[in-house]
This record gives structure tokens, sequence and C-alpha cells, in this order.
């Protein structure tokens, strides 16, 4: 059975929920220590009832009924044995432009460049990548992502600063399976020999 990959915002967060081990390389283009290495991160699907979503919207000054939902992301260095530290989360809003839901605003607690409340565009391309594109105050940036299997994803992203420095990230994601999901692989396995 081949890939079917999201084309809504609704469905990528849902096919994204879980937790992901992600492998990232950082290319900086000036004299910033490396920021390549490990980590995870956890997806939780938020409905479009969940007070977050009315909060997020009011500090935009979006109506809350235009959204459709949205997810909370937390990230964590791989070796970090902890939970993940709050300060270290976003919460995204999708407010779709129409009822395809192919393209759209995502609205975000606090930005990954800049830690401050952003309004990015989206849109799912007919190959099914999605193209995320956010002006902050003093930055560009553009992150690509796309699924090659329902547990496998790559991110690329890129940033411009002001001083026209650039950062270019890559990772792969490999979605994180439970002990029972892992039983079950194990026995369907099994069954094929």
């Amino acid at each position: 059975m081949g890939l079917i990959p999201p084309m809504t915002m609704n469905d990528f967060f849902r096919k994204s929920e879980g937790v992901w081990f992600i492998q990232r390389t950082v290319h900086h283009f000036d004299l910033v220590t490396d920021e390549s290495g490990e980590s995870n991160l956890y997806i939780s699907v938020i409905a479009k009832h969940d007070p977050r979503v009315k909060t997020i919207c009011e500090q935009q000054g979006i109506d809350a009924g235009r959204a459709r939902g949205g997810a909370s992301f937390m990230w964590q260095e791989n070796t970090d044995v902890q939970e993940p530290n709050p300060e270290y989360a976003a919460v995204l809003i999708d407010v779709p432009d129409d009822e395809t839901g192919q393209s759209g605003k995502l609205l975000r607690n606090q930005g990954y460049v800049e830690k401050i409340p952003v309004v990015s565009r989206y849109w799912f391309g007919k190959d099914g990548i999605l193209t995320i594109d956010t002006e902050y105050d003093n930055n560009q940036g553009q992150e690509r992502c796309w699924f090659l299997t329902d547990d496998f994803r790559v991110r690329a992203s890129t940033v411009r600063m002001m001083n026209g420095v650039y950062l270019m990230t890559y990772c792969s994601e490999r979605r994180c399976v439970s002990n029972e999901v892992l039983a079950q692989m194990v026995q369907r396995n099994l069954l094929r020999e």
C-alpha cells in the first residue's frame, strides 16, 4: 500500500501525532557554533474547541470560528530523560483559506527563530510537500516538510536574517513506536513466514 500524503493541515497534524526521533544537520553561514544533533519531538493534536485556539486567535486578532484546530509541539535533546521543558514548546493553530484546507495561516503562540507570537502562511503542493513561510520582526524563514512513509518524514528549512546571514537545517524524523505497536509489528512479520 502506497503512502497517501496529507493535503490539509488538519490531516498533517493527525498524521504527525506522536513522538519523533530527529537527526538534525544545521549549516550556519557565519561563525556560530554547530547546532547539529539529535532530539525528540512530541506532537499532540488540539481540537478546534480547545481554549488555546481561542486565546491564540485573539492574540492575532483572528476570529476563532475560522480555526480548524491545531497541534502542540514540544522538543528536547534526545539524551534528556526528564519531561520536556515547556520553554521548548509551541502551539500552532490552523486557519485555512477556504474549505479545501490546502492553504492558509498558521498562528503560533511563539516562534522558533524569535520567541514571539507569529503568523505563518502555508500551502500543500500537489506532491504533498508542505511549505510554511514565516516573517518575523528580524528574520524570514521557510520550512518544507514531507512524509516518505507513514513513520518517516523529512524537513528542510532556511532562515534569512536581516544582516544577510543564512541558516539551513535538514532533519530526518522517524516516529517512535510504543512497545504495544512494536509487538504488533513483530507478530505481523512472524505471520509472513
